[in-house]
């Protein structure tokens, strides 16, 4: 049976839902959710976010947040964690469980003929967690294995030393998942109180895609969320990049030295981010970029490289990574130098912009492949209060951008200057500064 429902799960998430179909949906407590409906097959997914995150945790419980989070399905109400297993099990439900710095994220896809039970199993874990003894070192115990990890893999190191550069002493700075010391801290009670600050109705954002009407989802929601608190008062403060242009080294035994690279990026409601989200498509996206032509295809340099906008809610970053062996390092450094120069200085051509253009238009309806990835893209939509029309009409904003448009976003946010490396190996050729 189960061999079964797993191959019904693969055949209906393979149906996309007609992504441009968007209803709001307004609860009778308040809580809004955007559904498309799509009946043909039996089945419903869900994406809900809380916005905040681990960045609203206090700095004395650092990595409480995710931890809690780990927790949400390790018992609740009525059932243990063996017991609440089983009964999702049963139900063929899937729930997932994630934080980030900047939010609580939980999908859940469900059997539209066990709506009901499913949605009362992810209500009592959203709403009744019981964080027993024995799931809390459990888990406590997996979270410091990630931790250990992270201490000697050279892309971790690399990106939690960036982060403290960029960030200082804002919550960005601080690892999402804690360190040793901070995790042994912990208690339940930090979890209880974690849940309490984390999941909140003024936090919710919903995406719900599938056989289920509006006038379902709306009971849904109020069901569901009910019993969470009204508010939380923790407020995460605007920030930006603090460090200048350097190098800084991180002497660590490895053949090859990963870089993390970066400077201020771009918020994602300026109304230059789609002017730049195509820029850097050229610059360091995918096999036709800059970068990748310049480092990998010419010179061989690399096996990878890329540059990317990172919009945090709080803050924005232009970054990029790229990893190549200790005596190679430099050279390829010196060509990512020189790529940022020329595009600050001169900007892009015709043909590039065409380009980009065709392919960024192209594999846009690639991403909505199942319910489940339509469902979240809905909620991101909302969390990063783009229109409800935006799906229609993406496609025409990053057509209207023109070189001149570019060009002048190019000049204003790539800083050759006050691009910073951090770089982690045994790199030959290059001093800290």
């Amino acid at each position: 049976m189960r061999h079964l429902l797993s191959l019904f799960f693969a055949i209906a998430l393979a149906v996309p839902a007609s992504a441009t179909d968007i209803q709001k949906v307004t609860s009778e407590s308040g809580i809004t959710a955007w559904l498309v409906e799509e009946h043909s097959i039996p089945i419903v997914s869900f994406d809900i976010l809380f916005r905040g995150g681990a960045s609203i945790e206090p700095s004395d419980k650092h990595g409480a947040t995710y931890l809690m989070t780990g927790l949400l399905e390790e018992g609740a109400g009525q059932y243990d964690a063996t017991e609440f297993l089983e009964a999702t099990e049963a139900l063929a439900a899937r729930f997932s469980f994630d934080a980030s710095r900047d939010l609580v994220s939980i999908n859940a896809t469900v059997l539209k003929e066990n709506l009901d039970p499913s949605m009362e199993l992810l209500r009592i874990a959203l709403t009744e967690p019981r964080f027993d003894a024995i799931a809390f070192e459990r888990v406590r115990e997996q979270v410091n294995s990630v931790i250990r990890r992270a201490e000697t893999n050279p892309q971790s190191l690399g990106g939690s030393h960036f982060r403290t550069l960029a960030f200082g002493d804002h919550p960005y700075a601080r690892s999402l998942e804690g360190t040793l010391e901070s995790i042994a801290a912990l208690t339940p009670q930090d979890m209880r109180e974690a849940h309490q600050t984390a999941l909140t109705h003024d936090r919710i954002v919903v995406g719900v895609v599938g056989d289920i009407t509006p006038e379902e989802l709306a009971k849904l929601l109020d069901t569901v969320f009910a019993a969470l608190p009204g508010s939380s008062s923790e407020i995460v403060p605007m920030t930006s990049m603090q460090a200048g242009g350097g190098i800084d080294v991180i002497y660590h035994p490895s053949p090859q030295s990963v870089a993390i690279f970066g400077h201020a990026g771009i918020m994602r409601d300026d109304p230059d981010y789609i002017a730049a989200y195509v820029m850097n498509h050229i610059m360091g996206t995918g096999f036709t970029s800059r970068l990748n032509q310049e480092i990998r295809e010419k010179r061989g340099l690399t096996y990878g490289v890329s540059s990317f906008l990172a919009p945090y809610d709080r803050a924005g970053l232009y970054m990029g990574a790229m990893s190549s062996s200790n005596e190679n390092i430099a050279e390829a450094i010196d060509l990512i130098r020189l790529e940022w120069a020329k595009m600050a200085d001169n900007g892009v051509t015709n043909e590039e912009l065409e380009a980009a253009q065709k392919y960024l238009t192209g594999s846009y309806p690639l991403r909505f492949d199942s319910n489940g990835a339509i469902a979240s893209i809905l909620a991101g939509l909302q969390f990063a209060n783009l229109p409800i029309d935006y799906i229609a009409t993406r496609n025409d904003l990053v057509n209207a951008i023109t070189v001149e448009d570019i060009n002048r976003v190019a000049s204003r946010l790539v800083q050759p200057d006050k691009l910073h490396f951090v770089i982690v190996g045994q790199p030959e050729g290059i001093a800290a500064r």
